[in-house]
């Protein structure tokens, strides 16, 4: 449907076994982890799975938060070590993930605020690279709407999330999000308009 910086954001091999080794150390080092460690092969294997189911789409989504690899990296990094600490249960995976992405979420909105980090577009270089056939300019114009918009577009088109769905993630109304969604698509068509001269169904 539209292009989007995460079809171009899979994650870098030598550093997820990086982020797995990381990821472990710090949990098994941790004082809460000392008196109730979980043998250190099932933290291996659990950390492997969540870093091969969900790793991506952790990392596109706090990207979308954060306009900076290095820092979604660490979102993603802090995600996996709060799911090994916490050890949430869920009924399956469509909650399992959800439950990530919510954190990852919050993670990325309390970095913002700590660090205030303006939102930056660090693709801007190589978006110019490619070919306008690729939709690279939609992902840009989808960028310049308000956070609220581009999230639920985000979950909407490229998680394939139902808006049902996107109000557990983003903890809000099914109605709200709904009406997110239209104001974004109209918004876009707006800014798809004005500053490519295209007329586009989103």
């Amino acid at each position: 449907m539209m292009g989007c910086i995460a079809c171009k954001m899979p994650l870098r091999k030598n550093w997820l076994w990086a982020a797995l080794s990381w990821a472990k150390t710090a949990l098994q080092s941790a004082p809460q982890a000392q008196a109730h460690s979980a043998p250190r092969e099932e933290i291996n294997q659990q950390a492997e799975r969540l870093l091969n189911s969900y790793g991506n789409s952790i990392l596109r989504y706090a990207y979308t938060y954060l306009h900076n690899r290095e820092d979604a990296e660490e979102i993603l990094q802090e995600t996996l070590i709060r799911f090994l600490q916490t050890k949430p249960v869920f009924a399956n995976d469509q909650h399992e993930k959800a439950w990530l992405l919510r954190v990852a979420a919050n993670l990325s909105k309390n970095k913002l605020r700590a660090e205030k980090i303006r939102q930056t577009d660090e693709l801007n270089e190589e978006l110019a690279a490619e070919q306008r056939q690729d939709l690279a300019f939609v992902w840009e114009a989808v960028s310049k709407l308000p956070e609220r918009y581009r999230q639920a577009m985000h979950l909407f088109y490229h998680e394939g999330y139902a808006s049902r769905e996107i109000a557990q993630i983003l903890c809000r109304n099914e109605v709200t999000v709904r009406s997110d969604l239209q104001r974004g698509r109209e918004k876009l068509r707006k800014i798809l308009k004005e500053e490519y001269g295209l007329e586009a169904e989103v």
